[in-house]
């Protein structure tokens, strides 16, 4: 196992005057994995951007200015992180909400890939 050891002391990163934190099983529960780049960019901004209840009150055109995305691609990624219950929006008002037991994209691609098993093994046998 590595050690972990300090590299640089007098930049050891503290919470002051904001408040932003994404959990560590964002990543270790595959939270991060089932989202597209567009989604972790617009997740992480609104991480950054909220105050500690999770709520920030960005205007999308602000916000695909800072992250330099088209309205399209901001529209399809808060709507699909809405989806995947990361995200609430009332219209002018996002929540990064805590997250869910696992990630809505889990669930899909088990069932996705148990179907995808079960229709191979159909067709080997003649079923289909």
């Amino acid at each position: 196992m590595i050690k972990k050891r300090i590299l640089d002391a007098g930049r050891v990163r503290r919470i002051q005057g904001g408040f932003s934190f994404i959990p560590h099983r964002f990543r270790t529960d595959g939270f991060l994995a089932s989202l597209d780049q567009a989604e972790i960019l617009l997740y992480f901004f609104l991480v950054l951007a909220s105050d500690r209840n999770g709520l920030s009150f960005y205007s999308y055109d602000a916000i695909c200015t800072f992250l330099k995305i088209t309205a399209d691609a901001y529209i399809e990624a808060r709507d699909s992180l809405i989806k995947k219950d990361l995200l609430a929006f009332d219209g002018s008002l996002f929540q990064v909400l805590d997250l869910p037991k696992e990630p809505a994209q889990k669930k899909h691609r088990q069932n996705h890939g148990r179907l995808k098993i079960e229709k191979l093994i159909q067709q080997s046998i003649g079923v289909i």
